[in-house]
């Protein structure tokens, strides 16, 4: 059976764009697969098609899960990859998007298969979507960096390009490997703040859709999102205030932003794990906004 199944083929796509996030190393604070999800969600996407999970996951790490089925029946779900269009009338091109967890093996094979979709569907552009974690204040705007595989890409981007360089993820290796393939294609990357990276983040979440807007010509309806935001960022605006020795260094953040951070020596900052271990057990007493 070969990994890429398609349930039905999704005819009349126009100027088609894939867009990709996948959950795991790549996704810090889920913001990079909860954007996707939002997008696939206001433009009520459709599946049409999968990558059985077989060749590309180790079980032992990315479990299958057990429940029941409405006959009380007990069924395993098993982890893998998802693709939806969504066709977007009033905007120049559909969407392609692509969801799932980070697999495990096999990386190259599986970025074959993603392109093999893109070149069937007639694909224009390829745009990957990650997020990292970052000494950045959550109380300023997400700072997005990215490249593209050409200079006009680059332009429409409009924002700082990565100099990153050390070990990647499965968002980086199919970036690239697109390129190689002469696909026309874009990585973008959330930064999301280290100290609440348990956390989901929708403001890093809204930060990507808004980008992935500009950079694709379709738009949703983000309200949903906005307000997500707004209660994350009263929850740990009360977080930091409720610990002087967290607010100090999130200060100290905000004054550095725009500078050079590395002026923010480990002996002048509280540990990164005691802030985080911290911010769980404040968020957990928190329970859910309301």
């Amino acid at each position: 059976m070969q990994p890429l199944i398609w349930e039905h083929r999704p005819d009349g796509l126009r100027a088609p764009a894939i867009i990709c996030a996948f959950s795991g190393w790549n996704d810090a604070g889920d913001a990079a697969s909860a954007a996707l999800t939002f997008i696939g969600e206001s433009l009520n996407a459709e599946r049409f098609a999968r990558i059985d999970p077989e060749d590309f996951y180790d079980f032992q790490s990315t479990r299958p899960q057990i429940g029941f089925t409405e006959d009380r029946t007990r069924e395993v779900t098993w982890p893998g990859i998802e693709i939806y269009a969504a066709r977007v009338p009033r905007a120049p091109r559909d969407l392609i998007l692509v969801q799932g967890p980070e697999p495990s093996m096999r990386w190259r094979s599986f970025c074959q298969h993603i392109i093999d979709l893109a070149e069937a569907l007639g694909t224009q552009l390829v745009v990957t979507m990650g997020a990292l974690l970052a000494d950045v204040p959550h109380s300023h705007p997400v700072s997005i960096t990215g490249l593209a595989s050409d200079a006009a890409l680059v332009e429409k981007l409009a924002m700082a390009e990565t100099t990153y360089e050390g070990p990647t993820g499965i968002v980086g290796v199919l970036h690239t490997a697109c390129c190689d393939a002469g696909l026309p294609s874009a990585s973008l990357w959330a930064a999301v703040p280290h100290y609440v990276a348990a956390a989901p983040n929708p403001k890093a979440a809204l930060a990507l859709v808004r980008k992935i807007e500009s950079l694709v010509a379709v738009s949703v309806d983000a309200t949903e999102l906005e307000n997500a935001t707004g209660d994350y960022e009263r929850q740990v605006g009360r977080a930091v205030q409720s610990d002087p020795e967290v607010q100090a260094f999130v200060e100290r953040l905000e004054e550095a932003a725009g500078q050079d951070t590395s002026a923010l020596g480990p002996g002048d900052l509280p540990s990164g794990d005691a802030i985080a271990s911290e911010f769980q057990r404040f968020l957990k007493q928190q329970g859910p906004e309301r």
